[in-house]
C-alpha cells in the first residue's frame, strides 16, 4: 500500500505465541528478526490490519489477548478495541517513521503458511530460551516485546 503520509506512517505488529514459543520472521529487506506486521490501510483500524497481515504474512488464524480492561458499553455505537501492549515510534530512515501498535495473540497452530508477496528468509517459533542466546539481527526491544507476549500469554 502506498504510504499514507510521507513523513509517518501508522503500522501494527503483532506477537504470536504457540506452545510457550513467539513467531518471529527475519524481515526480507532488512534481515532482522520481527514480528509479523505492517501499514495499516486506509480503512482499517490497528486491530483489523494487524490480524490480515497476520493472515497474508504466516497464514495464521489468531486471537488478540487484550493487555488491559476492555469495556462492553454502547456496542451500537462504539467498536471496542483491545488496547495495544505497547506502542512506539521509530525511524525508518532520515525521513519516513512508523508509529506502531503493537498486539500479543495466541494461535492453535504453528504451521506457518507464508502469503505470495512478503517472503521471509526465515520464520521461527522462539522459546524464552532461544530468545536469550538469540544474539544476531534483533533489537533488545523486540527481545523484550517477544518475553513481555510469553509471559502475558502464558499467565492469561
Amino acid at each position: 500500500m502506498p504510504h499514507i503520509n510521507y513523513k509517518i506512517d501508522f503500522t501494527s505488529e503483532i506477537y504470536i505465541v504457540n506452545n510457550n514459543k513467539v513467531l518471529l520472521r527475519k524481515h526480507d529487506k532488512y534481515g532482522i528478526w520481527l514480528s509479523v506486521g505492517g501499514h495499516i490501510e486506509l480503512g482499517e483500524d490497528p486491530v483489523e490490519a494487524a490480524i490480515r497481515e497476520v493472515k497474508e504474512e504466516v497464514g495464521l488464524v489468531v486471537k488478540i489477548i487484550p493487555t488491559s480492561k476492555m469495556l462492553d458499553t454502547d456496542k451500537e455505537k462504539y467498536k471496542h478495541l483491545p488496547s495495544p501492549a505497547f506502542i512506539n515510534r521509530h525511524k525508518i530512515n532520515n525521513e519516513h517513521e512508523h508509529v506502531t501498535f503493537v498486539y500479543f495473540a495466541k494461535t492453535n497452530s504453528n504451521n506457518i503458511k507464508q502469503g505470495n508477496k512478503e517472503i521471509s528468509d526465515e520464520c521461527k517459533w522462539f522459546s524464552l530460551e532461544d530468545l536469550k542466546k538469540l544474539k544476531e539481527n534483533i533489537s533488545d526491544t523486540v527481545k523484550e516485546y517477544s518475553k513481555h507476549a510469553l509471559k502475558t500469554i502464558n499467565n492469561e
